[in-house]
């Protein structure tokens, strides 16, 4: 298959070997680009454990903060799995989304334990604090960095959508699929673009992204049965 990847560059490449080694042909498309905030304040006095909802989270974090000793409860395994990889020992990973994170946090944490320090972005998918926060959680939320959404397609992302050899495209938030479906609606292609996309395939993690991506008008919308990076590969 011709697929799209439109998460940020980092995440992507490795979902892109992974593809290939599938025998699939991959263009890498972001949608967001990560800027870390190195300037951003972190307070980890009294922290319980760390709170981490992405990947780019834990890159953020490690370049904050040297402090390897808190527990981690990640919200799936990619974003375990790179805590882990940044040095983090006491690592735990939820089902996928802030639902599952939050009901990890109540199996392993009391609110007494202490504050819960949640790395995130400017913006997120999601109500955590408030979630949690109903149960008498608290939770102090460290933005430590900014997705900045991308302002037009790339020439080879244009020329391929154009030249109908595209199967399917990957979308991983719903930030990222309205992106992409925004780009289409303003490009000045725009009505050859949209007459391309009913020949390709909305991948999305969750019915909220594939909800998000209902702006243009796909050949077929396929959801992973769960929100994690391996089920939705599974449908490929």
């Amino acid at each position: 298959m011709h697929l799209i990847i439109t998460r940020p560059r980092a995440d992507s490449e490795a979902l892109s070997a992974r593809l290939k080694d599938r025998g699939h042909e991959v263009l890498i498309e972001p949608m967001l680009t990560i800027q870390n905030l190195p300037a951003a304040p972190l307070d980890l006095d009294g922290a319980a454990a760390l709170l981490l909802t992405s990947a780019n989270g834990v890159r953020a974090l490690t370049e904050h903060t040297e402090r390897r000793d808190l527990p981690v409860l990640a919200v799936g395994e990619a974003t375990a799995a790179a805590a882990r990889a940044a040095g983090f020992g006491d690592v735990a990973a939820a089902g996928g989304d802030v639902g599952a994170l939050a009901a990890l946090v109540r199996q392993s944490h009391k609110p007494e334990d202490g504050v819960l320090v949640h790395v995130a972005g400017s913006a997120m998918a999601g109500d955590l604090a408030g979630d949690l926060g109903a149960d008498g959680y608290q939770l102090r939320r460290a933005v430590l960095y900014r997705a900045e959404a991308t302002q037009r397609f790339s020439a080879p992302c244009r020329a391929a959508l154009r030249s109908g050899e595209i199967d399917g495209v990957l979308f991983f938030s719903p930030r990222s699929a309205a992106t992409f479906v925004k780009l289409l609606q303003r490009d000045e292609l725009r009505d050859e673009l949209m007459d391309k996309a009913r020949g390709i395939a909305l991948y999305g993690l969750s019915p909220a992204v594939v909800q998000a991506g209902a702006g243009a008008p796909w050949k077929r919308h396929v959801i992973a049965p769960n929100p994690r990076q391996d089920d939705l590969l599974a449908l490929l």
